[in-house]
């Protein structure tokens, strides 16, 4: 039965070598194949007769292979010896045989390839998945591995065609006389095939056999056009140029980051189109929430949803969109550590310390309580509480966007208290992303490793203190030493010209972004302490820069409130309109609670009237959470349920924060300075 099983298995690779085989006899041999190999159809001398004549038919094809393979050697030596030729022509020609022999050499070890895998396949069994499934991924390997090959090839022949055209171009160039405006052209494009060389960086070569790198398969999509001709003719620019979508079996898309040719300028069409249509559609969304009463920036998340995967679904660049809206985050908390003087921030620095940190613990205490009650794993309730703990700075900022707010008889203002415990807030979520890894490594740990976890915690606690120690530490400096002589020379080169005033501020907030991120806490405490630096120079100097960037801030709230719509799912959200409705308040009046509890503790007597107004601004669930539920579900920490329900109770408690806030200024902030602060 051995021998059979060999034998029909040789049968079963050899006869589709057959040059002039049609579909329906392919058919017809694979299932005598089949038949031979059970030993059944056939009598004894026909089987092999059969068998004799496939495996005659596969030597034949091997033996003529070692022919041409002969033959192309024996070229080969015939053109290096060829005096006639010129150098760029050999290289041509052999260049080319030894691409035919690499060919040949590959069919042959692909039939083997095949043989073997047919034997592999042969003896697993057909009911263990395990086994098929690995099976497939070393076929998979093996034709990603071809493909490779193959691109190399393609790579190779065309490399070999550019020195056939150069060649041509020598051998003209030789037989005529050359104008003098032909030798100028001739030296640029010398130059120019220098430039390429030195510019290009071979990055696949360069990474394929890096560790971690993976072959995988993609689909290559062309924009459809209405006109076929223009279609076409786009077309084999764009395959020039690169400027394709690239899709892989997990339906992720891709654009192009970097040009093999960066001579040529390009542009991403797609992310242009985007940009311009949630420019135009913003302008009616918020002229509607602003005409029924409503803050603008639902308005701009309404557009999100519109254009986004539960609307028209018109929006192609999607992370691009979001990447470009978090300079609108970066810009909103800038221009609130403007507002944010180091004198406020000194005043109220221990209740924005304390309020944030009680507040956490309370939230995770009781979300491990309902945990254990549901029984729902510790990591996911510890994560889940942490998410729904963290308020929105972007949406308070622009609550308390041109309010007038002082303080009076030494109390406290609710503002100060208010931005500065959402600032603590953001330095927690830099703590807490920082700690997702051991996080995630606690959700698969046993309990004899739950010790060196906590610990591993700890080191990171530790790690973040310290980083926030040397971030104040160097703002002090500042501070003292640098912003003031800073500010002067760029008000003094910026007299009549706006360009260099920006351009210099926005380096500086770029510059303590990039310091914070390399201590590792949050970007956004680098935007904030930009501004309240800036402030420190006084109120004439705060009014000229908000003059200047607010319209840049604008415009890039637009671009991120529209990206939150771009995960708003409404459909979703009518289906489980009930269960979401009563998880949303139910957070909306835990957090209020919690706040009010924490804030009766910490502040001073004369300011308790303010704990009203400060908790209605934290009653609600921060846009992070979307960041901070995508890596979870990623990492495996929650289900694809939990994060929808995240994502639902996120936006609703956005949706409700205006109604609540305007019924704690209502109740808590007398006429004249309410006014101001709706």
């Amino acid at each position: 039965m051995k021998a059979t099983g060999f034998i029909s298995l040789w049968t079963l690779v050899s006869l589709p070598c057959g040059p002039l085989a049609s579909p329906a006899e392919h058919e017809d041999v694979v299932k005598h194949a089949i038949k031979l190999h059970r030993g059944k159809g056939a009598g004894i001398t026909q089987r092999k007769q059969w068998v004799l004549e496939s495996c005659r038919k596969l030597s034949g094809l091997l033996r003529q292979k070692n022919v041409v393979l002969n033959k192309l050697k024996n070229a080969i030596r015939a053109v290096e010896k060829d005096a006639g030729l010129s150098d760029e022509e050999k290289l041509f020609q052999v260049h080319t045989f030894e691409i035919f022999q690499k060919e040949l050499n590959e069919s042959e070890n692909s039939v083997f390839q095949a043989i073997h895998g047919l034997q592999r396949a042969l003896q697993g069994d057909y009911k263990d998945v395990v086994n098929m499934k690995e099976s497939s991924r070393q076929r998979l390997e093996a034709l990603r591995e071809a493909a490779i090959k193959e691109e190399m090839e393609y790579v190779e022949l065309l490399a070999a065609e550019k020195h056939q055209v150069e060649a041509l171009k020598n051998m003209q160039h030789q037989n005529k006389s050359l104008s003098m405006l032909d030798e100028i052209l001739e030296d640029v494009r010398k130059a120019a095939d220098r430039l390429e060389e030195e510019i290009e960086e071979h990055a696949f070569d360069d990474n394929k056999s890096v560790r971690g790198v993976n072959f995988e398969a993609v689909l290559r999509v062309e924009e459809d056009e209405a006109n076929s001709k223009r279609n076409a003719s786009k077309r084999e620019v764009e395959d020039d140029l690169g400027l394709s979508m690239l899709i892989d079996s997990q339906n992720n898309q891709y654009i192009l980051t970097k040009p093999r040719d960066s001579t040529i300028p390009r542009a991403d069409h797609h992310f242009i189109k985007d940009i311009v249509t949630i420019g135009v559609l913003s302008l009616p969304c918020g002229w509607l929430c602003t005409t029924i009463g409503l803050p603008t920036m639902f308005g701009y998340i309404i557009c999100g949803v519109l254009l986004g995967p539960s609307g028209l679904n018109s929006i192609k660049s999607i992370v691009q969109v979001e990447t470009l809206g978090e300079f609108g985050v970066f810009f909103t908390l800038f221009l609130v550590g403007l507002e944010f003087s180091p004198e406020r921030l000194r005043k109220v620095w221990k209740i924005s310390l304390q309020g944030p940190c009680y507040m956490t613990v309370l939230m995770i205490a009781f979300g491990l309580l309902w945990g254990h009650l549901l029984q729902i794993r510790p990591t996911q309730s510890v994560f889940i509480s942490t998410c729904l703990s963290l308020s929105s700075t972007p949406l308070v900022s622009r609550f308390l966007a041109g309010s007038v707010r002082g303080d009076k008889e030494g109390d406290i203002d609710y503002s100060s208290v208010l931005l500065g415990m959402l600032v603590m807030q953001d330095v927690q979520l830099g703590l807490f992303i920082a700690v997702m890894p051991t996080l995630i490594q606690a959700g698969v740990s046993t309990y004899s490793s739950i010790f060196k976890e906590i610990l591993r915690i700890l080191i990171l606690i530790g790690q973040i203190l310290f980083s926030l120690a040397a971030v104040f530490l160097l703002c002090l400096v500042i501070k003292t030493y640098l912003i003031g002589p800073y500010y002067r020379k760029l008000h003094t080169e910026s007299k009549g010209n706006k360009e260099i005033l920006i351009l210099g501020i926005t380096a500086f907030t770029f510059l303590m972004l990039m310091i914070t991120e390399l201590l590792d806490v949050s970007m956004e405490l680098g935007c904030f302490l930009a501004g309240a630096l800036i402030s420190s120079q006084g109120h004439m100097v705060t009014e000229e820069i908000m003059c200047c960037i607010e319209p840049i801030r604008d415009f890039l709230a637009i671009i991120f409130f529209a990206s939150i719509g771009l995960h708003v799912f409404p459909t979703f959200v009518i289906y489980e309109l009930t269960v979401l409705l009563f998880l949303t308040l139910s957070v909306v009046i835990m957090k209020f609670v919690l706040a009010v509890l924490v804030l009766s503790l910490i502040l001073p007597k004369t300011s308790q009237y303010i704990k009203w107004i400060v908790s209605a601004g934290l009653a609600q669930v921060s846009e992070f959470s979307f960041v901070l539920g995508s890596r979870a579900r990623r990492a495996g920490i929650i289900s694809r349920e939990v994060y929808l329900l995240i994502l639902s109770v996120t936006t609703l408690s956005l949706l409700l924060a205006p109604a609540l806030w305007r019924a704690a200024i209502m109740k808590c902030v007398p006429r004249p300075e309410r006014r101001s602060s709706t």
